[in-house]
């Protein structure tokens, strides 16, 4: 055998062991992909069916249908489940992405969702503060006129046309600029719990509105800056025996954690919160539920969707964190700094 057989031998092997490489990768990508395609799919039937009063997919398995809309829709609605799930495999096998790398387009997805929920709160808090404040001093009717000014008293209305269009607005806002805003929400938190007490002991003058502020964004601050927490690593870790481990055991412990626990954990929030129209996050966002303060902010129905965006930030980032974990398992480059801050 020559020295050119023997290069062309060891070119054919490396190119061998690459195609398994990349093959055994897929897997871990299709699974990943089908996580994130069915947690949409389920979402968006959760509109459809509590929103738009479509029958879901329940009678298809003998399941009681939500509304008497024909049972042609629970087949539709079905179809949309195996259409996400059939996008999520033609993507994987479409494109040679590593491991690493759709984490890192999946952990950029998560930091958007999460950037476009900050601004939602912060203008929706500032809007809705306002309209408040405007209430309960009797003003509101003369900046708006008495017609807009009683819809505005109404939960639903104010919801709807008030709070729906800023959170949209969020959502465009939230694609032109990237810094998260934590720091600044937690600010903003300060500032209103700041502006209660001088207005309390300084002027004596307390309202409703304010209180429900300071609520409404330190939720905000708790439960959507959780997902970028994992990603830093910042959550709290038993780390007695984990500090200790090699990186490939890491791996194995981030992996298995990752779907067993976190999305476990995920899928169960979004199963009991929204798997019918009484369930604990359906109801209050269906019915534009507010407290019991008649001139406080009409958010929290809001409050309770909040516990929704934690279960869904929370998994796309634990399945991000499943596939940087895999690519720690098989030993591939590029593992992330966790010395520095990876979302920009």
């Amino acid at each position: 055998m020559t020295a050119l057989d023997n290069v062309q031998d060891g070119s054919h092997a490396t190119d061998s062991a690459y195609a398994y490489s990349a093959e055994s990768g897929r897997i871990f990508r299709l699974f990943a992909w089908t996580v994130l395609a069915l947690m949409a799919a389920f979402l968006l039937n959760n509109y459809l069916t509590y929103w738009q009063d479509l029958p879901g997919v329940a009678p298809i398995f003998g399941g009681v249908a939500n509304g008497s809309a024909p049972m042609f829709w629970s087949w539709l609605q079905l179809a949309l489940y195996v259409a996400l799930v059939a996008y999520a495999a033609s993507y994987v096998f479409r494109t040679g992405k590593t491991l690493r790398e759709d984490s890192i387009r999946i952990s950029n997805i998560n930091t958007y969702l999460i950037r476009a929920a900050f601004f939602a709160v912060l203008i929706v808090g500032l809007v809705d503060a306002a309209i408040s404040f405007l209430r309960v001093e009797g003003w509101l009717a003369s900046v708006v006129g008495d017609t807009l000014a009683e819809d505005l008293g109404k939960s639903r209305f104010r919801g709807a046309y008030v709070h729906m269009p800023l959170i949209g607005l969020s959502v465009v806002i939230a694609a032109f600029t990237r810094t998260l805003g934590f720091t600044w929400l937690a600010l903003l938190v300060v500032v209103a719990e700041l502006l209660i007490v001088i207005g309390r002991f300084v002027f004596s003058y307390e309202q409703a509105f304010l209180a429900d502020l300071v609520r409404f964004w330190y939720a905000a601050l708790f439960l959507f800056a959780s997902a970028y927490t994992l990603l830093e690593e910042g959550h709290v870790r038993v780390d007695v025996f984990y500090a200790g481990m090699a990186a490939k055991t890491k791996g194995y412990v981030n992996a298995v954690g990752s779907v067993v626990l976190g999305m476990g954990l995920c899928a169960t929030i979004l199963i009991i919160g929204m798997g019918g129209k009484q369930n604990i996050i359906n109801s209050p966002i269906i019915s534009y539920e507010v407290t019991q303060a008649g001139f406080g902010l009409y958010v929290k129905y809001l409050m309770a969707g909040f516990l929704g965006v934690f279960a869904v930030t929370m998994m796309v980032q634990f399945v991000s964190y499943f596939l940087d974990a895999i690519a720690d398992i098989r030993g591939e480059p590029g593992g992330r700094d966790h010395d520095s801050h990876t979302i920009q």
